[in-house]
This record gives structure tokens, C-alpha cells and sequence, in this order.
């Protein structure tokens, strides 16, 4: 008995998967030492899911050799320029791969001063877009792979991606601009992407429970720059979140001059409430 026991989990541990999560982008909008804000999940060393397309993440994105022939989906937390301004440069490397099947692009639902992600796509790629000459990839005739954009209702959903891989969003405050968090499960990991937000409802804490890896964006200190407050979590709020979901590991990213600056008071505001593992994101720095 104890022989089968210990052959089972050998073959268990022999097939098990080795999912890693790749800091794309660290930073903000701000011209700094870092990329903006970009994460990549892989899965056995291809790449599979990536969340949101800051500047400079496509450079990033091919340091570690990811393939865009192997995503899955991507994942946009909302359209800000310093999360998704590098899409079409990934949509443009893609067109030069051998990638055939549909990529879903999973993002939000749009408001009067920010478009949805089908109406952002349309706006980049339509008949009328500013690249309108690629327009096909919105269709099924498209010479090389077709985008899907699949807009995100406010209250919380789950996307079935692939048999391994389960995508859970839900809408976060980030002031006016329609935002969204989400949750992605690979196998038995748990990996939640806090977007830009202000973390003023508990919706995050409904989608990240027992997470393995939380990112929360730090984008201010503790005390001060009260409008910009008004977009993003304080340290004491991300602690909060972590504490009361029971993560794992929380990183810290999407920095900026001034949470940099504030760094060690703000960890230490964090350790007070948060008792679990803490990260300072950096490019290219890899967590599993």
C-alpha cells in the first residue's frame, strides 16, 4: 500500500505542470528604468496568458523567449495608454509568426470617455481604424490569426480558457475609467491582478481568496497626492486585501518616482497588517 502511495505521487509530481508568473512591465506611465505595466504566465515554459500590453513589455516579452504563437488569451484591465500600448505591436509581431487559432482579448465594458475592448480593437483595426490596413485580423478570412474581443460584464464572471486554465474578473473602482481585476487559475495555482484601482469596494477580496500570487499596483505612498488617491490603493488597503484574502506572496508593482521614494515606510505599513511573503516587482523578475 505504502509502495503504490509512493509511486502514485511520484507520477503525480513527474506530470505536474511548472507555471511561472513573468513581471513584463513594473512600472507606470512615467519614463523610468522599467516597462509598463505587463505580466506573462507560463505554463512548462510557454507562454499562455498575458495581462495587460504596457510600453516596452513586447522587449520583455521576447528577452525570455516567449512565443505569441503559444498565448491563449490576453487579459486588459482597462485601456489606459500605459497598459495597453504595446497590443498592436504584439498584434504586428503576430501577423509574422505561424499562430493560425483565434486570441481572445478579454478587457473591459467601456464607458462615454473610454471605449470597450471590441470598440478599442475596432478603433485600431476596423475599416476605418488607424490601421485600418489589417483590418481581416477582426474576421475569420484573416491571413494569419483572427482577435476576438470578448468585453467583460461589472459583476463577476469566469471564463473557461482552456481546460487548465480558468479566468474570473470583476469590476474595480479606478474613479471614472471602467476597470477591471481578475483571477486566473492554472491547474492548482492562483495567480489575481489588482489593475489600477482604488480597492474602495471589497471586489477584489470576492476574487482572491487563498491566491497564491496577488499583484497590487503601487502607484502612492501612504499619505499625500489625495487626486491621485482617488485611482489608486494606498499600502494600508493592499495589506488589507492580502490580510483578508489569506494570499500567499503579495508583489508589489506598477511603481512610480514617488511610491519609490516611499518604499520602506510603505512596506513597513504592510507588515503591520500583512503577516505573508512581500515583493518588489521588477522587470523581468520571475515568481512560481
Amino acid at each position: 500500500m505504502r509502495y503504490t502511495l509512493i509511486v502514485l505521487l511520484f507520477i503525480v509530481l513527474l506530470n505536474a505542470s511548472e507555471v511561472k508568473l513573468h513581471i513584463l512591465g513594473s512600472g507606470g506611465p512615467e519614463l523610468q528604468n522599467s516597462a509598463s505595466t505587463s505580466y506573462l504566465l507560463s505554463v512548462d515554459g510557454k507562454a499562455k496568458i498575458l495581462v495587460d500590453a504596457g510600453s516596452g513589455s513586447i522587449e520583455n516579452f521576447s528577452r525570455i523567449d516567449a512565443k505569441i504563437e503559444d498565448l491563449e488569451a490576453i487579459l486588459i484591465t482597462h485601456t489606459h495608454i500605459d497598459h495597453i500600448n504595446d497590443l498592436s505591436a504584439y498584434v504586428k509581431a503576430g501577423y509574422f509568426t505561424n499562430r493560425s487559432k483565434t486570441l481572445p482579448i478579454l478587457g473591459s465594458f467601456g464607458s462615454s470617455i473610454m471605449p470597450s475592448i471590441k470598440e478599442y480593437l475596432y478603433r485600431l483595426f476596423g475599416k476605418n481604424g488607424a490601421y485600418a490596413y489589417m483590418q481581416d485580423i477582426l474576421t475569420e478570412n484573416s491571413d494569419s490569426f483572427m482577435l476576438k474581443p470578448i468585453v467583460m460584464p461589472k459583476s463577476i464572471h469566469k471564463t473557461r480558457i482552456t481546460p487548465n486554465i480558468l479566468v474570473t474578473s470583476i469590476e474595480v473602482n479606478h474613479g471614472i475609467i471602467p476597470a477591471l481585476a481578475f483571477r486566473v487559475e492554472i491547474d492548482d495555482k492562483v495567480f489575481v491582478f489588482s489593475g489600477d484601482t482604488t480597492a474602495k469596494s471589497d471586489n477584489i477580496i470576492k476574487i482572491a481568496k487563498n491566491a497564491d500570487f496577488f499583484v497590487a499596483h503601487y502607484a502612492i505612498p501612504e499619505f499625500g497626492y489625495n487626486i491621485a488617491a482617488q485611482l489608486h490603493m494606498r499600502p494600508s488597503r493592499i495589506a488589507q486585501i492580502a490580510s483578508k484574502s489569506n494570499v500567499k506572496h503579495l508583489i508589489l508593482s506598477h511603481l512610480m518616482k514617488r511610491s519609490i521614494k516611499a518604499k520602506e515606510e510603505s512596506l513597513k505599513i504592510i507588515k503591520k497588517i500583512y503577516s505573508g511573503k512581500v515583493s518588489v516587482a521588477s522587470d523581468l523578475m520571475t515568481f512560481y
